[in-house]
């Protein structure tokens, strides 16, 4: 008599790919019972109460609060325009090189030091000189402009 064609390995191959289809079908009945499908819009709403929570229950048309489009603002608010008093400062020149044309200030109150070029000078100066000056933002970090000597 003549040998079977199948072997041990063919075996378990096809018991291995009859066990992935029942599980493939087992995984399609699962979702079918879980599914959000079918069911009516009144199931799938849900609520934001005053915290913030979702719930399933509708808020109190009694506690709803009327908002004005008028009140309503998009965007970054407007700040206060700045005194011009308040944007001179007062500090101390604690290095100035005449030759290259720039130098650095000590702010009093931040005792910050401040880069200071010779075009942003109004008066002459010298190294620890009393001077108010304005601040401005420039590329590597704050820039004194206006440097007057402190009278």
């Amino acid at each position: 008599m003549g040998r079977s064609q199948e072997t041990f390995n063919k075996k378990e191959k096809e018991k291995k790919r009859l066990k992935k289809k029942q599980d493939k079908e087992q995984k399609k009945e699962d979702r079918k019972l879980t599914s959000n499908k079918g069911k009516g819009i009144d199931e799938m709403i849900a609520y934001v109460d005053d915290e913030g929570n979702i719930s399933s229950t509708p808020p109190d048309p009694k506690q709803k609060k009327v908002v004005k489009q008028e009140d309503i603002q998009i965007g970054v608010s407007r700040q206060e325009a700045l005194d011009p008093a308040d944007l001179i400062r007062k500090g101390t020149v604690t290095f100035f090189n005449e030759s290259k044309g720039y130098g650095f200030i000590k702010d009093h109150e931040t005792q910050e030091s401040i880069f200071v070029h010779m075009n942003a000078l109004v008066d002459k100066i010298k190294e620890n000189d009393k001077v108010s000056f304005e601040v401005e933002k420039g590329l590597k970090g704050l820039n004194a402009v206006n440097v007057k000597i402190a009278g």
